[in-house]
C-alpha cells in the first residue's frame, strides 16, 4: 500500500477536477488526483473506433461557454464550426421529412404561433432566474412542484407545440421525460445557456468543435500535473475531521493501492457515485437526503461514419429534428479535414429504455432506420457504427447529468456546493452557468480551488 502527504487530494480526473488541481498547484499547494479510470476526461472521451475518431463523450462549445474557451485558448488549441451548410430536416406527426432554414420548424401557422409565443413567454421567465441560484427565486418552490410537460400543456393544446418545446430540455438536454422534469429544472436548463432561445438554437449551442478531440482538454491539464494524477485509483473510503476555528481539519483517502493524507479532499464525481465512497464519519443527512433526489439522465450517442457525407451533396446541412422519431434530432459530425463523413444521432429517455430492450444487431437497424427518414435510405449503411452508453459506463452512470426529481432543486439546490468540512464537491452536475457542460466543470474547479485558497488556511 503506497501512502502520500499532499495539502489537498482530488477524486476525479474529470474537467472539474484537473482544473481545480492545476489551480491549487499554481498556488503552490500540494495535490494528488485520484482516478478510478484507466484514463483521464471522465465524460470526456476521444477514442478510435474502427479507424475513425469519435467523441464519445461531450464535444461541442457555444458562444456563452467563456470558461471552457479560456481553458482551450491557453493549452492552445484549435477549434473548427460545426458543418451546417444547406437546408435542415424535420419530421412531423405525419411522418413526412420537410426541409427548413431557419430556426422555426416547418410546422403549420398555428403550432409556428404557439412555439414562439410560449418561447417568448420563457425567454422572460429565464430571465429572473440566476443560474447559480435558481432557487432564490420567489416562486422557485411553485415552479419546482409542476413538471416540465405539465406547465407547456397548461399553456396550449397543440400537442406538437408542446412536443418541439420540451424536447430542448427534454430529450435533448436533461434526458429524462419530460413528466418527470420540473419546470424549475428546465428553467435552470435554460438559464445556464443564456435564455431558452439559446437553447434550442442548435448554431448556438453546438457552434465549434475542438480540432482532434475535446479530451484534450484534461489530457493537457493532466500533463501540466504530471506523476500528480493517479488512474486506476477507485477511491473506496474517506476518513475526516471537523474543521477547527483555526481551519485545521484533515482527510484520509484510501483506494485499493493507495493511502492519501490531506488537509483537503475536492470529490470531482458525479453526485450519483458519492454512496460508492465510505465516508468515516458519515456525511450529515442533509446530503444523504439531497443524493438520494438526484439521478442521472439517459440517452445513446449514435455514431455512423459513411465513406463521403452524402447528406451534402443533396444540400442538407446534416441538422435534422423531430420529436415523433427514435433519434429526435442528429447532426453532421464530420472530422476536421476527414474526407469521410458522421452523422451523430441521439436516442434518449423513454425511447432508449426501449431499445435496450432488443438485441444490438435489431437496436441498430431501427436506429439506422430513424436517421434514414431525416437522410434517406443511404443512412442506413454506414462503414463504422457506435454506440456510446454512458448508463453502462461504470463510473458515470448516465448522462449528460444529475438533475433533481420534482421539488427537489428548490428544496435541496442552495447546498449543493456547501463544503462538510473539509470536503468540497465540484463537477458540472453541481455547476449553475454551464450546467451539464465541460464549461460548467471548469467553472466549478475554478470555484472550489478559489474557496480553498480564499477562506481555509491548508
Amino acid at each position: 500500500m503506497t501512502e502520500i502527504t499532499r495539502d489537498v487530494v482530488i477524486v476525479g480526473a474529470g474537467a472539474a477536477g484537473l482544473t481545480a488541481a492545476n489551480e491549487l498547484k499554481r498556488a503552490g499547494l500540494s495535490v494528488a488526483v485520484l482516478e478510478a479510470r484507466d484514463r483521464v476526461g471522465g465524460r470526456l472521451w476521444t477514442d478510435t473506433i474502427d479507424g475513425a475518431m469519435l467523441e464519445i463523450g461531450g464535444q461541442w462549445i457555444s458562444p456563452d461557454q467563456t470558461a471552457l474557451i479560456e481553458t482551450v485558448d491557453e493549452l492552445g488549441l484549435d477549434t473548427f464550426s460545426r458543418y451546417r451548410e444547406g437546408d435542415s430536416v424535420y419530421v412531423g406527426p405525419d411522418g413526412a421529412a420537410r426541409r427548413f432554414t431557419g430556426e422555426m420548424f416547418p410546422v403549420g401557422p398555428e403550432t409556428e404561433n404557439a412555439i414562439a409565443e410560449i418561447t417568448e413567454r420563457l425567454d422572460a421567465m429565464v430571465a429572473e432566474i440566476d443560474p447559480d441560484r435558481p432557487w432564490a427565486h420567489e416562486k422557485a418552490a411553485e415552479w419546482d412542484a409542476v413538471s416540465w410537460d405539465a406547465w407547456l400543456r397548461a399553456q396550449t393544446d397543440d400537442d406538437e407545440a408542446v412536443r418541439n418545446l420540451a424536447f430542448a430540455t427534454g430529450s435533448a438536454m436533461l434526458t429524462k421525460p419530460t413528466y418527470a422534469i420540473s419546470l424549475l429544472e428546465s428553467l435552470l436548463m435554460a438559464a445556464s445557456a443564456g435564455s431558452y432561445s439559446n437553447l434550442v438554437d442548435a448554431d448556438f449551442i453546438l457552434d465549434k468543435r475542438v480540432v482532434g478531440g475535446l479530451q484534450q482538454v484534461p489530457l493537457l491539464l493532466a500533463e501540466r500535473l504530471g506523476a500528480d494524477v493517479f488512474l486506476n485509483q477507485a477511491v473506496r473510503a474517506v476518513e475526516w475531521g471537523p474543521s477547527t476555528s483555526s481551519g485545521a481539519s484533515g482527510v484520509t483517502v484510501t483506494t485499493d493501492g493507495m493511502t492519501v493524507r490531506a488537509r483537503r479532499v475536492i470529490l470531482a464525481l458525479a453526485p450519483v457515485l458519492y454512496p460508492r465512497i465510505s465516508f468515516v464519519p458519515a456525511l450529515p443527512r442533509l446530503q444523504h437526503q439531497m443524493h438520494q433526489h438526484l439521478s442521472m439522465g439517459f440517452v445513446i450517442k449514435v455514431h455512423a461514419v459513411y465513406e463521403t457525407p452524402f447528406w451534402r451533396d443533396k444540400g442538407l446541412s446534416g441538422t435534422a429534428f423531430s420529436p415523433y422519431e427514435l433519434s429526435h434530432e442528429a447532426y453532421d459530425n464530420t472530422n476536421h479535414g476527414d474526407e469521410r463523413g458522421t452523422l451523430v444521432g441521439f436516442v434518449s429517455d423513454l425511447n432508449a429504455d426501449g431499445v435496450f430492450e432488443l438485441s444490438a444487431d435489431e437496436r441498430k437497424a431501427r436506429i439506422l432506420e430513424s436517421l434514414s427518414h431525416y437522410y434517406g435510405d443511404e443512412a442506413k449503411s454506414p462503414v463504422v457504427y457506435y454506440e456510446s452508453d454512458w448508463g453502462s459506463e461504470e463510473w458515470t452512470r448516465g448522462a449528460y447529468a444529475a438533475s433533481f426529481d420534482l421539488g427537489g432543486l428548490s428544496r435541496y439546490g442552495a447546498h449543493l456546493r456547501e463544503a462538510v468540512g473539509p470536503i468540497h464537491f465540484a463537477c458540472s452536475d453541481l455547476a449553475g452557468l454551464g450546467y451539464q457542460h465541460v464549461d460548467g466543470a471548469i467553472r466549478m474547479g475554478r470555484l472550489v480551488a478559489s474557496q480553498i485558497l480564499e477562506g481555509v488556511h491548508v
